[in-house]
């Protein structure tokens, strides 16, 4: 019996598929998964809030989780300004509309006696902020981003 080489035999398929008029099934593309990690205040967040515009601009369909813990969390917290005294709220707001994800690390709150009330309601709270990052990483395949 002769054995054909797989590149003559895929080949040999998309040859009989474009004969019999069928298009061979491609598997619709899944959008980009991406956690953005906070972890500084000052200009960190301000950075990471322009790039999370700018990569939706790009592209409108990636799915964005955007990770504090440490001095990170501050900008969730109620009144908190940029650096250059804009309210964060008003991109938080923004980027919630294009379903990106604010988490907030409880670990954080707990070291830095912090109460859950004192924060956006747009932000969600994880036990571990670093844990969630990692979950994010290897169970969901996100890729991982620091500004």
């Amino acid at each position: 019996m002769t054995r054909l080489p797989i590149s003559l035999l895929a080949l040999l398929g998309g040859a009989l598929l474009a004969w019999c008029g069928a298009a061979p099934a491609q598997e619709p593309a899944r959008a980009d998964r991406v956690v953005y990690h906070i972890s500084e205040a000052g200009e960190q967040p301000a950075r990471a809030m322009q790039f999370i515009r700018n990569h939706l601009e790009a592209d409108p369909k990636a799915k964005i989780v955007v990770v504090a813990h440490a001095a990170g969390v501050d900008f969730l917290m109620n009144g908190a300004q940029t650096p250059r005294g804009n309210p964060y709220l008003t991109d938080i707001e923004d980027l919630e509309l294009q379903d990106v994800k604010f988490l907030v690390c409880e670990i954080t709150l707990r070291e830095r006696n912090l109460a859950k009330d004192r924060f956006v309601k747009q932000a969600g709270f994880v036990r571990s902020g670093v844990a969630e990052i990692a979950r994010l990483q290897v169970r969901e395949g996100y890729a991982y981003l620091k500004p």
